[in-house]
């Protein structure tokens, strides 16, 4: 991995990014891996450059939900910059890739180092607390189909391909519903000619119609990256 793909990463300045990535190191992010786990201390930051984590929440007794995504535009383990050592959620591979790690203990020196790793970040945190709180109200308010779309192209954001793998269960797992709800959809939008899928092989096929049967929540999530990050 020689070529820097992370968009924070990217954000710094050219010395402040040579200091981050001498104390980072190369790491593959393998499917279904579980890279943090609630309320314990979390050993690396990571910075995808390929691939994506879904981060999940769960409730005694209830399975667990997604609520946020890190790609290449974000990183894992933002929760550092407050201080705060350990995460309330889940952190699991959803698209197989690599990225940039690095020691939590070197990280936060750097961080007391570095204030525009620190305004970066900061920014960063405040995007996905938008992400988180955008979650909320769209498992709550909106249909399963307008979900799945928004689910799809925030995957194909991540994964930079038309084409990745997913199948119905772990989708259903993922927005917290059956699986005959998500075949359902899945099948809508597959007749729509907005993507074709067989066996777990997901292809989109139409962004543009996929991006009108999204509800208004991805449009909110770009925007609030937009505004937060690349006008900064």
């Amino acid at each position: 991995m020689t070529v820097i793909e992370n968009h924070l990463i990217r954000m710094l300045p050219a010395r402040e990014r040579q200091r981050i990535l001498a104390i980072c190191e190369p790491a593959p992010l393998i499917l279904a891996d579980v890279l943090c786990t609630p309320a314990k201390r979390t050993r690396y930051a990571y910075f995808p450059t390929e691939g994506f984590i879904s981060l999940l929440t769960s409730t005694s007794g209830s399975p667990e939900l997604e609520v946020g995504m890190v790609g290449r535009e974000g990183m894992l383990g933002v929760q550092m910059v407050l201080g705060v050592s350990a995460t309330p959620l889940r952190a699991i591979v959803q698209g197989s890739g690599t990225a940039w790690r690095v020691d939590a203990g070197a990280f936060r020196k750097e961080l007391e180092r570095s204030p525009m790793l620190r305004r970066v970040l900061n920014r960063y945190l405040y995007v996905l607390m938008i992400q988180l709180t955008t979650s909320a109200g769209c498992l709550r308010f909106h249909q399963i189909g307008p979900r799945l779309a928004r689910w799809l192209l925030m995957s194909q954001d991540r994964a930079h391909a038309d084409s990745f793998r997913m199948t119905h269960e772990f989708l259903a797992y993922l927005l917290g519903v059956r699986r005959v709800g998500i075949t359902v959809a899945a099948n809508a939008l597959q007749h729509s000619g907005l993507i074709a899928y067989h066996r777990g092989d997901l292809t989109v096929l139409d962004r543009n119609g996929l991006e009108m049967a999204a509800c208004g929540c991805y449009e909110a999530d770009r925007k609030a990256y937009a505004d937060t990050l690349d006008s900064r």
